[in-house]
């Protein structure tokens, strides 16, 4: 096979077949000689708003001869191999809490290589929490178990289904992931394409079939089951307890609980599990016209191309981090909450990006000297914000244009048309936020209209509060993944070891890792 890259395509014919011709042209030989072509990349080139082009990467099966350059080599070796394997016979099953991506990954690597898993969720399975979580945007009525936050997929499941990560993928573990993503039903192109993301409604689809093979390879998955007490014994883990009632016994409990289980690292600090606070950011979901975002990333192109993205960063005068987070083209803003007389939100897209507006969570760097050194400060910090939201919002998630916000005055919405999963008020979301952030908040919404043009404008929807950007917390482990206790592995967001979908799904891979290096010896 023949490696060929930076082949130009134009936008308007954006063909497989174009794609051919185009990279036949590069080789000098005809469309005709090409027995087989396999995209390895995809990115879209903006720089330049009248000449925005596709830009792939590919392999290449040709008989006939080519010249080689920087841009043209024989295909360089990319078989990965992800291995790592063994089975143990043990007398107890690993327990895995949470059926987030870290644990799912977790119970499925485990239980393909014959470990006994049972994998405890508080919510219900996917199917189920849809329908629960529809019936909530409608009615309001908060199922606590089983919502935005808990229950099968974890929070990702209700999100745009972003893979991107920074982390390097020496071990192989990212390929691997998107290997194991791809034979349950995601889209080909998350394994080429510059910023693949699954989308929230294929992403439900290819839970269910993670679910029906780790069923199948002999994992036992057990749903509106909550971990309410563990069983230490010198300094080992003997058991949990599950809905106050039942005990299952077990020398190895991976805690991938998500993070939202605040009740849960309450129950954890009471074990005297070590636990620390970290740096977090909180702040609001911005809504713009997709149309908009799109013609200034992308020019007149915009209307042929699919939805953009952006990510924005900014330096405030008080010192505060200001950045975009788990931006979402054609996506919805959705109420998450997940406590009681608290409103979280989120961001959320389908697999098309096809919603009338773009919106992005728009955050700020929180830190203990903010809220406190202990963990229950963290958590109580980011409670208050909720409760807050709440109040100013009446019940629903608070809403507000960004004229009103900048002038701490509450006016009708104008041009944008509001886009939610929820039902939502008017209110004043500086009364919901700290001053300082409320202040950083507004100076980068400026600064981020000079690179977006409309981003400061009036209109534009802000909504509160954006809260669960990542864990506050973090359940120290060692090298091994263990915590101070044997046995307990924390892994995952909710412990505070990972940042989305891909890095909680690689920390299960990890985790898998671990456990097949204990039972080797």
């Amino acid at each position: 096979m023949i490696r060929v890259r930076q082949i130009e395509v134009s936008i308007n014919n954006n063909s497989i077949e174009e794609l051919k011709n185009k990279t036949a042209k590069k080789l000098r030989i005809s469309p005709s000689d090409i027995k087989n072509i396999i995209i390895k990349k995809e990115s879209i080139d903006a720089r330049h708003k009248d000449n925005i082009k596709y830009i792939y990467e590919v392999d290449v099966d040709t008989d006939k001869s080519v010249r080689f350059d920087n841009d043209i080599f024989e295909s360089p070796d990319e078989t990965y191999k992800y291995e790592i394997t063994g089975s143990a016979t043990l007398n107890e099953p690993i327990v895995i809490v949470g059926a987030g991506p870290a644990g799912l990954f977790a119970a499925y690597m485990l239980t393909q290589n014959n470990y006994p898993v049972i994998l405890i969720e508080r919510g219900e399975k996917v199917e189920d929490r849809v329908k629960t979580i529809e019936e909530f945007w409608k009615s309001n009525k908060l199922d606590l178990n089983s919502n935005i936050q808990f229950g099968e997929g974890g929070a990702g499941t209700f999100s745009d289904g972003k893979l991107n990560t920074l982390k390097k993928d020496k071990e192989f573990r990212q390929k691997k992931v998107f290997e194991i993503f791809k034979s349950c039903g995601a889209h080909e192109d998350i394994m080429y394409s510059n910023k693949p993301h699954i989308g929230t409604d294929i992403l439900r689809r290819v839970i269910v079939n993670m679910r029906n093979k780790i069923i199948e390879f002999g994992g036992i998955i057990r749903y509106n089951t909550t971990l309410t007490d563990i069983n230490i014994s010198n300094n080992k883990i003997e058991s949990i307890i599950v809905n106050n009632n039942e005990e299952i016994k077990t020398s190895n409990l991976v805690l991938a609980i998500g993070n939202s289980a605040r009740d849960t690292v309450e129950m954890l600090l009471s074990k005297n599990i070590t636990i620390t606070p970290k740096p977090f950011a909180v702040g609001v979901r911005i809504q713009h016209p997709q149309e908009m975002i799109n013609k200034s990333q992308y020019g007149e192109y915009g209307k042929v191309l699919p939805p953009c993205s952006y990510k924005l960063t900014y330096q405030a005068s008080n010192n505060r981090g200001v950045y975009t987070f788990c931006m979402c083209p054609g996506g919805y803003v959705v109420n998450a909450s997940s406590e009681d007389k608290r409103i979280a939100i989120n961001g959320m897209s389908d697999y098309k990006r096809d919603s009338l507006n773009a919106n992005s969570a728009l955050v700020v760097t929180v830190s203990s000297k903010d809220f406190g050194d202990k963990v229950t400060d963290a958590i109580e910090f980011t409670r208050k914000l909720e409760s807050s939201a709440y109040i100013a919002g009446k019940g629903l998630i608070p809403i507000q244009t960004y004229k009103g916000y900048k002038e701490n005055k509450i006016y009708d919405l104008g041009s944008v048309k509001p886009i939610f999963k929820g039902n939502y008020n008017l209110a004043n979301l500086n009364d919901i936020l700290p001053s300082y952030v409320n202040d950083a908040l507004k100076e980068a919404i400026e600064y981020f209209g000079t690179k977006i043009k409309g981003y400061n404008m009036d209109d534009a929807i802000l909504a509160a509060v954006e809260s669960r950007t990542s864990s506050p917390i973090r359940i120290d482990r060692n090298e091994d993944m263990l915590s101070n206790i044997d046995g307990i592995y924390p892994i995952g967001e909710g412990s505070g070891y990972s940042g989305g979908i891909t890095t909680s799904a690689m920390d299960g891979l990890k985790l898998f890792e671990v456990i097949i290096k204990k039972y080797r010896g």
